[in-house]
């Protein structure tokens, strides 16, 4: 038997372990990540940015305290990316934690910094109610400020702070051209993605019909959606900008659709015959995909008129992807009436497909008539991964190195204008950025806008590898502790097996 006096040493031992290890976990920050997508571990391009700080960062984060463990799990993350940053930056980062709604002042301070606030059900003692929370943050540099006006679960939250940190750092920022004059999609139309690129880039129009224009400012020109026709001397000045190592984006509609007359035809702008002469083909053609969005189709029952969501195929979701930064972290992208894409230039360039159709898709030649009460089957899908985006890098013009990225769709990142924009999904605004950045930028930034929590959808998961999910769910748990019991009882046996042998009696 111990004797008192050492258990107490013992303890004692014990308690001044644990306060050292307490202080030391103050300074120093360590944790394991075992995530497929490394979502806890902070990227180089985010340490470079830490270490080269040359003036101190300060980050006032405004949020809740006592929320639900859902919610309270993205302070704690939070929190912890701070930590990290404190110590990468050796200092340089400092952050303080605000609660809002302990007192007025503090919640008028976070409202006037740019927070937002959202109301979030709370059931307490069997009662459901409704609070106003707070999860956000302000990054400040100098007299320079940046808000992050809500920080969501699973959320790229890296990104949003690496990014705002870079931004104030950055004294004169890239300038991106958004060409106009040939019936392409305004600035106002895409504000999803034009929020994500102020952070890096002015972006600004940019007329070719602009007397004496110069081209060589613009780190990358994006060519959105045109609708009519580029004169030859607009073709001049684009092939002029490659020649002197010049980016494009290019997201075109080869074809175009009206579902009010049931009819989809070609289209043209000049810019396909442009861009043949370099060996991009974009196909007048409509790309059909049994991985595909739906359309609502009018029903009549009686006296009711109700609407049915239908499989469409001309709306194909893009799952597969090249393994390239454009699309790392990308899942999927609606690609509204894309065409195939095919290169019939020589191997002096390199064309990259990053964006394919499912394996089971198949193409129509323009002109086509639309039936959405067709009943499709997998006859109709002969065909597999049809390039729908694609990279072109080389010697495109002259004898610079120059790149074009190139998608069939001009749509898919368009919200729209007027009164209504319509929202899209996280992915379609990404591939656009992606793209631009990749062209444009070389902080590795692209990196971390998609690196968050990914999502796992099971309706894209096949009926077999369900069945499995399910049943393994179900009777894991019941395996793992018939086991323990059985190890258990063989344990238990075994000591009275030891007990019960002649020398071990009495």
């Amino acid at each position: 038997m111990k004797s008192r006096k050492s258990i107490n040493t013992q303890l004692l031992l014990i308690f001044i372990i644990l306060v050292v290890l307490n202080a030391l976990s103050n300074r120093l920050f360590f944790r394991l990540d075992f995530t497929a997508d490394h979502r806890y571990t902070l990227s180089h391009t985010t340490k470079n940015i830490l270490k080269s700080l040359d003036e101190p960062v300060t980050i006032t984060a405004y949020f809740t305290k006592e929320l639900p463990p859902s919610i309270a799990s993205v302070r704690k993350d939070f929190k912890d990316m701070l930590v990290e940053y404190a110590n990468i930056s050796k200092g340089k980062v400092a952050y303080e934690f605000i609660n809002p709604n302990e007192d007025q002042q503090a919640e008028q301070k976070a409202v006037q910094a740019g927070i937002r606030p959202v109301l979030v059900n709370i059931r307490e003692k069997d009662e459901a109610t409704q609070r106003k929370v707070y999860l956000g943050a302000v990054i400040r540099k100098g007299a320079g400020s940046e808000v992050i006006p809500f920080i969501q679960s699973g959320s790229a939250m890296e990104y949003d702070l690496s990014s705002g940190i870079k931004k104030l750092s950055v004294l004169n920022k890239p300038v991106i051209g958004y060409l106009q004059g040939h019936g392409e999609s305004s600035l106002a139309a895409i504000p999803q993605a034009l929020g994500q690129l102020n952070v890096l880039y002015n972006v600004e129009n940019v007329d070719l019909n602009t007397p004496n224009i110069s081209l060589e400012k613009y780190k990358t020109i994006a060519i959105v959606a045109p609708k009519d026709s580029f004169p030859e001397s607009h073709l001049r000045l684009l092939d002029d900008y490659l020649a002197q190592g010049g980016h494009l984006y290019i997201a075109m509609d080869r074809v175009e659709a009206n579902l009010q007359n049931g009819q989809g035809k070609e289209m043209t702008t000049a810019l396909e015959g442009w861009l043949a002469g370099k060996g991009l083909l974009v196909q007048p053609d409509f790309v059909v995909d049994a991985s595909c969005g739906s359309v609502g189709v009018q029903q009549q029952n009686g006296f009711l008129n109700f609407t049915t969501n239908v499989k469409f195929p001309y709306l194909p979701i893009i799952v597969t992807f090249a393994d390239h930064p454009i699309t790392s972290g990308i899942e999927q992208v609606l690609l509204p009436f894309a065409s195939s894409i095919q290169y019939t230039g020589d191997t002096s360039k390199v064309f990259t497909p990053i964006a394919m159709t499912s394996a089971k898709s198949a193409t129509q030649r323009a002109p086509v008539f639309f039936n959405v009460n067709k009943k499709w089957t997998d006859a109709d899908f002969p065909m597999q991964n049809i390039p729908v985006g694609a990279i072109l890098q080389g010697k495109i013009m002259g004898d610079t190195e120059s790149a074009i990225v190139l998608f069939s769709d001009g749509q898919f990142a368009i919200n729209g204008e007027g009164q209504r924009p319509k929202k899209l999904s996280s992915d379609n605004v990404s591939l656009m950025v992606n793209s631009i950045d990749w062209l444009s930028d070389d902080t590795g930034l692209i990196a971390l806008r998609t690196k968050g929590v990914s999502s796992r959808p099971l309706d894209q998961v096949d009926e077999g590898r369900k069945v499995l999910l399910k049943w393994l769910n179900f009777l894991l748990p019941i395996v793992l502790v018939i086991i323990y019991g059985i190890i258990r009882m063989q344990r238990k046996r075994a000591i009275r097996v030891r007990r019960m042998e002649p020398g071990n009696l009495g």
